[in-house]
């Protein structure tokens, strides 16, 4: 719904009270912005905003309006530019009080849900008009404001400084994170080196069998049938202590050098016949 009009400038008063612009400072800079400023062009401006009959009536145009001017202007938040509302009777007239009250002019919360209804672009009227009213009073002049530099020095930037909760925190995790990586790979060397000893000694293990088979199978054949049992006697000895094999390997090579003389002489034999 439409907004209220404010009680200022209404014919009818209050006999038992004093009007605020008998009691102010009429040199003072929040009265003398008051007079400046064309509340009208709010009205004009932003009533389409709002709808007829329905809903329960708007607050007026010139508390938000002003409210907003004081948060910005003394750079407070809502809540207390709402909380200095009460305090202050400069700020009531600034925003359209007749008569100095004691009560809240609304919750902070409507000055959220105000700026949401006109968007920035509302936001950038209400600054034309402060430009506009210092022009007005010739506090301003043209060339003023032909050209403005800002200083980016003096502006908010996203940089985190080395001291910052965050920054700590982050380094924190990139930390946490290194040293896992550290563990996992140390855990899968070990568990690699592990497996690479094992493996070898398995092989060490096959090699020495296969080894021992071999050998004992090479006695066999040289010692023939007759020594058989010997054989098999001491192939348990072989895989035991080292004193048996020199032993088996002994006994193959008196088995061997007798078995190179008997084979001479039956050549002999065989010479002498022809």
């Amino acid at each position: 719904m439409k907004p209220a009009e404010s009680s200022q400038g209404q014919e009818q008063g209050d006999l038992y009270r004093s009007r605020l612009s008998w009691l102010l400072d009429h040199s003072h800079p929040l009265k003398v912005l008051a007079e400046a400023i064309d509340w009208e062009f709010f009205e004009r401006e932003f009533g389409a905003l709002y709808v007829e009959r329905k809903g329960r009536p708007g607050l007026p145009m010139r508390l938000l309006v002003g409210l907003h001017y004081l948060k910005h202007l003394y750079d407070v938040s809502d809540e207390r530019v709402v909380a200095g509302f009460v305090e202050n009777p400069y700020w009531q007239y600034f925003c359209g009080e007749e008569f100095f009250v004691h009560e809240l002019p609304c919750d902070p919360t409507s000055l959220v849900k105000w700026r949401q209804r006109i968007g920035p672009g509302g936001m950038e009227k209400l600054l034309a008009e402060t430009i506009a009213a210092a022009q007005r009073q010739q506090a301003l002049k043209p060339s003023e404001i032909r050209r403005v530099n800002v200083d980016t020095t003096v502006q908010e930037k996203a940089i985190a400084f080395p001291g910052c909760a965050a920054v700590s925190q982050s380094a924190l995790r990139v930390g946490a994170r290194s040293q896992a990586r550290r563990d996992r790979v140390a855990a899968e060397l070990q568990t690699s080196g592990q497996a690479r000893v094992t493996e070898a000694r398995a092989l060490c293990a096959r090699a020495a069998i296969k080894a021992g088979a071999e050998r004992d199978a090479e006695v066999a054949h040289l010692l023939g049938p007759r020594d058989a049992r010997y054989s098999a006697q001491s192939s348990g000895e072989r895989h035991g202590t080292g004193p048996a094999i020199v032993a088996v390997h002994g006994a193959s090579g008196a088995h061997l050098s007798t078995a190179t003389g008997r084979q001479a002489q039956a050549l002999q034999h065989a010479g002498a016949g022809s």
